[in-house]
């Protein structure tokens, strides 16, 4: 009866997160996909997530899942050489215009790195790079290198900006706030890979 739970909420998870595609990746297991909720219990091997599309689900914990803490951060922050990941979307003259940003710790830098598409919202992009210039006196623009490319991402006022911090499971409670990207097994079950959790009341943008 549990299996059968688990495979019906895993099943309502990929059809909110995947739209249009959730049949083709129901049928995919292995796939790599972002759930983003509110943590309402906790075991030893696993989490109940109220999610924000209103399902909840159940999601294991493996050995390997990484944890990282989220803290707020500004612009101020960011320094030439930092390391960041920021969730982007187009703009008509090719450059970025930042949903948020999230900056890693030194220890974190090359995590990630590149350019690609992301599900924060549709046409979004995420990239992963070091910061090479910072223009905060003219629009808050800046210019991210990765192995391959280079992007300029505009970073409104009003575009949230965190830290990522190497964490533990002590972050994994009740009423707080993740952002973590599981896989789907043939059988239905949703394992964590990683798990962003917002420290002290912060709500992951990512």
């Amino acid at each position: 009866m549990f299996g059968q739970t688990l495979r019906h909420t895993a099943t309502i998870v990929l059809i909110c997160l995947m739209g249009a595609n959730s049949v083709q990746a129901a049928d995919a297991p292995g796939m790599r996909i972002g759930v983003r909720g509110e943590i309402t219990g906790v075991s030893a091997d696993s989490l109940k997530v109220h999610v924000n599309s209103g399902e909840n689900v159940v999601i294991q914990l493996a050995a390997d899942t990484k944890v990282r803490a989220v803290t707020l951060a500004n612009i101020e922050d960011i320094k030439p050489g930092s390391y960041i990941g920021s969730a982007a979307m187009p703009q008509e003259d090719g450059t970025l215009k930042a949903l948020e940003v999230h900056v890693f710790p030194s220890e974190l830098a090359g995590s990630g790195d590149g350019h690609r598409p992301f599900d924060l919202a549709k046409g979004s992009s995420m990239t992963n790079g070091s910061v090479g210039d910072l223009v905060v006196s003219n629009g808050r623009v800046l210019t991210v290198n990765y192995k391959g490319g280079q992007q300029k991402i505009l970073v409104p006022e009003d575009v949230p900006i965190v830290n990522l911090e190497p964490g533990d499971r002590s972050l994994l409670k009740v009423g707080v706030k993740i952002v973590t990207f599981v896989t789907q097994s043939a059988d239905g079950t949703l394992t964590a890979q990683s798990i962003s959790a917002g420290k002290d009341g912060v709500t992951p943008p990512m």
